[in-house]
């Protein structure tokens, strides 16, 4: 595996300025051996006047966040990181590389959960490049190879969750962002260590259940809420029952016995776990009539 290390060139100025001096002076050698008629002369210095245009193409800038993947007849030489005018061998090649942070969105993936209901998923990955050794010459395409990787361990990850959390605790896709979105990131980085790729973030930008079974899904979502919503009203009416018949105890207010209490619980849980306000019925008989 290619490991990227750094390569310190010259820098762009000095080496400019001495390239300018060194073609001043052979052009006054130049002249002053056209002057003296030395042919011998304007010979050395018409081929070392020629020769220096062959080391113009070493300038090379690099620019903030970006580096220069260097190459000489097809062999990694080293990475240039510091930003501004250079030079190096001019037989060099020169491969630029963006460092900076980016984004990239999955479409609306298509996958079954772990309950092999199909869902609708998308995720947004932030990443860069940190070895540009590995992302130049360990894969071919790295921009590619993080966005086919990506909709890879999404689509691994959507079926090891259910959609929703039906058991107290269940870790679901919509319930437990943070945690799906940490084992997201992680996922993606292991795919995408090879790349010389880190990955700063990857959340779930869309979820939902796929277009033929979202109606259904619904009513049994509307099915479940309404069910914890009379579970919730039955384990209310049945404390303030007790709480009542336990007040009329101790205040002694009314002696009740078994069948009397039976029927004032059964009238109290009719009126406080009714769906619709209750009328109320005036009785001035006696139950044992």
């Amino acid at each position: 595996m290619i490991r990227e290390f750094e390569r310190h060139v010259a820098s762009g100025l000095p080496t400019l300025l001495v390239l300018f001096v060194i073609h001043a002076a052979l052009t006054a050698w130049g002249a002053v051996a056209i002057g003296d008629e030395d042919v011998f002369s304007i010979i050395v210095a018409a081929v070392l006047w020629s020769l220096m245009f062959v080391l113009w193409p070493g300038f090379f800038i690099v620019n903030p966040n970006e580096a220069r993947v260097l190459q000489l007849f097809g062999r990694y030489v080293g990475t240039v990181r510091a930003p501004g005018l250079k030079w190096a061998n001019p037989f060099y090649t020169k491969r630029k590389i963006s460092l900076r942070v980016r984004n990239f969105e999955t479409g609306k993936l298509k996958v079954n959960d772990t309950n092999s209901n199909p869902i609708e998923i998308g995720t947004v990955v932030v990443w860069k490049v940190v070895d540009t050794a590995e992302a130049m010459f360990e894969v071919d395409d790295y921009v590619n190879f993080v966005h086919v990787q990506s909709e890879a361990a999404l689509r691994n990850l959507a079926t090891d969750y259910p959609y929703d959390a039906h058991d107290h605790g269940e870790v679901a896709l919509s319930s437990h962002t943070s945690q799906i979105s940490e084992q997201l990131r992680g996922e993606v980085q292991a795919r995408l260590e090879k790349a010389g790729v880190e990955v700063i973030e990857a959340r779930i930008s869309h979820l939902a259940y796929a277009p033929e079974i979202a109606h259904a899904m619904l009513q049994r979502q509307q099915a479940s809420a309404v069910i914890a919503a009379r579970t919730k009203i039955v384990e209310g009416a049945v404390g303030m029952v007790d709480m009542a018949l336990d007040f009329l105890s101790k205040k002694k207010i009314v002696e009740l016995d078994e069948e009397r209490k039976a029927a004032m619980v059964s009238n109290l849980l009719v009126v406080l776990c009714s769906d619709r306000g209750t009328q109320p019925v005036v009785n001035t008989g006696t139950i044992y009539q």
